[in-house]
């Protein structure tokens, strides 16, 4: 059984992952040369306040050993927000293919990697705990899938893209 000590470590952890993935995306912001890329930045930060928010709440609970519900905590503000439209996509790529955008290729690779460790993170915790606990670690999973399925998109797009270019002039 997962005391609320357990539960206080795991949402410590996650608490402090995911203000590094947002310092990382801040710091990465200043480095994107797509004005599509810097916007699609701008909301994932937006949302990842939110994660923080949401998981700051539950520690909040935890250390005064209250319960929580999910319902409690703005669950419905955590929906995943569409980053790029389908124009903002093809104008994306397309400025991709016209400009050298290596830097912007590598931070949306190390972003996947954040995210992807992330989603397993929480996927892994949520197996190992119960009732609200493992609702919370559950929710935080798809949403941070659905970061990582945008960043894996993308890095495997502008791989693709690079893979094709004739290098040398």
């Amino acid at each position: 059984m997962v005391t609320n000590q357990d539960l206080i470590k795991i949402f410590e952890y996650a608490l402090n992952q995911e203000r590094t993935g947002k310092s990382f995306f801040e710091v990465s912001l200043q480095r994107m040369a797509n004005g599509a890329a810097v916007n699609a930045f701008k909301r994932l930060i937006q949302e990842e306040e939110k994660h923080i928010v949401f998981i700051s709440k539950i520690l909040e609970n935890l250390h005064n050993k209250q319960s929580f519900t999910t319902a409690g905590l703005g669950v419905e503000a955590m929906e995943p927000t569409n980053y790029f439209d389908e124009r903002a996509k093809s104008e994306f790529l397309q400025e991709c293919v016209e400009g050298s955008m290596v830097p912007d290729v590598t931070v949306f690779n190390t972003a996947w990697l954040i995210e992807k460790d992330l989603s397993e993170y929480y996927e892994k915790m949520a197996a190992r705990t119960e009732g609200e606990a493992k609702n919370a670690l559950g929710m935080l999973s798809n949403w941070e899938k659905g970061h990582e399925k945008f960043f894996r998109e993308y890095r495997d797009k502008l791989s693709e893209v690079y893979s094709r270019m004739p290098w040398g002039g």
